[in-house]
């Protein structure tokens, strides 16, 4: 059974969200705010996070932060917060998906669930991807520049892993979109943005400057095929 870690200080949304996860077939624990949540990130090893970001004292953003100093266990937004500049910054931070307040509890499971058939999908198989010097190990969800081992996040592991599948051929952000995704996930295409961003921090040499993640301007993005 998947382990949901629901982070939320408003007691009526974290029950309504703890009960229909629950009815969903999911474990769920609770935390009613940012430190207790990091504390039970390292107790109960999740198999991903809801997390809000609008919590009290240590913010959803900060522990965002703090997942992902230790982990790449996804992670689902839960906001009130329905600036596209909030959005970016969770992305950034390494978030997979996001739902905003008011929110069907019926979505979230659905989204919920992508996430994790995403995160599965990607280690499925038996095919290592190799790309100048860049190393994808699907089954093991593994990637290495160099020979130097790159902690990704699923979401982030999917597109990197969609892109160096074909190095060369020009991916439209929606096509990115639908690869990373699926049809569960809102068509915001500047949360690819956001990915590819990270991604460059993690495996380009000079981030600024990229050698293998390329941007082909008014279209996409391509993965160097030399």
């Amino acid at each position: 059974m998947k382990r949901i870690l629901v982070v939320e200080d408003e007691g009526a949304i974290a029950r309504l969200v703890r009960d229909y996860l629950e009815h969903a077939g999911f474990e769920v624990v609770v935390a009613g705010d940012g430190e207790v949540a990091l504390a039970e990130a390292r107790r109960a090893r999740p198999d991903l996070v809801v997390l809000d970001l609008g919590l009290p004292g240590r913010d959803g953003l900060d522990v965002a932060r703090g997942l992902r100093r230790t982990s790449s266990v996804p992670i689902v937004m839960l906001t009130a917060r329905g600036d596209e500049t909030d959005r970016i910054v969770g992305l950034e931070l390494g978030a997979d998906d996001y739902v905003v307040k008011p929110f069907s509890p019926r979505e979230l499971v659905a989204r919920v669930r992508a996430v994790l058939r995403r995160t599965e999908a990607a280690g499925a198989g038996a095919e290592m991807l190799r790309v100048a010097d860049v190393e994808v190990d699907l089954p093991r969800m593994r990637v290495a520049v160099a020979g130097r081992p790159v902690e990704l996040t699923p979401t982030e592991f999917q597109l990197l892993a969609t892109l160096v599948r074909e190095p060369g051929r020009v991916f439209t952000r929606g096509q990115l979109l639908d690869a990373v995704h699926g049809v569960a996930f809102e068509s915001y295409e500047r949360a690819v943005d956001a990915h590819v961003k990270n991604l460059r921090k993690k495996i380009e040499p000079v981030p600024g400057r990229p050698r293998y993640l390329l941007t082909v301007h008014g279209v996409g993005y391509r993965f160097a095929d030399a």
